[in-house]
């Protein structure tokens, strides 16, 4: 089988929504894709990212967060934005070959209020890029 095509999330701080993202696509697609993210800067893993997707049986604790990679950002296959400010300040790639797309979803870790309240919003988060991976996943894109 041929080298498996490379889907790159990516965020402005690589902590949350494009950690999300690997995970789900890492457990439900790794058998088709390779995943990788990265942001615009480096924000650290996010606890509440890494508890919430424990909640439904996927382990991202040992992810890093990383700043984007102009290298792996050439190889991709599929740029994919999570963010509106990675979207607008994603660097150019150098190959013409990727598609790019945006899926927007809001930041959980802007959310505020008691701590059910901000976890509640991280599973909203979590839950709509689940089914926004199952959908690229089954499309077969």
């Amino acid at each position: 089988m041929g080298k498996k095509p490379l889907v790159y999330f990516l965020c402005t701080g690589n902590s949350c929504r494009s950690q999300i993202a690997d995970g789900f696509l890492q457990a439900i697609g790794g058998h088709k894709y390779e995943v990788k993210s990265a942001g615009l800067e480096a924000h650290g893993l996010n606890p509440r990212a890494v508890q919430t997707m424990k909640e439904v049986g996927i382990d991202i604790s040992n992810h890093t967060s990383d700043v984007i990679d102009p290298d792996v950002l050439s190889e991709a296959d599929f740029i994919i934005t999570l963010c509106g400010h990675a979207n607008d300040n994603c660097p150019v790639a150098r190959n013409n070959k990727a598609q790019r797309w945006h899926w927007g979803f809001d930041d959980p870790a802007k959310t505020t209020g008691t701590e059910e309240e901000i976890i509640a919003q991280f599973r909203t988060v979590r839950d709509s890029i689940k089914e926004r991976i199952a959908q690229f996943v089954q499309e077969g894109k």
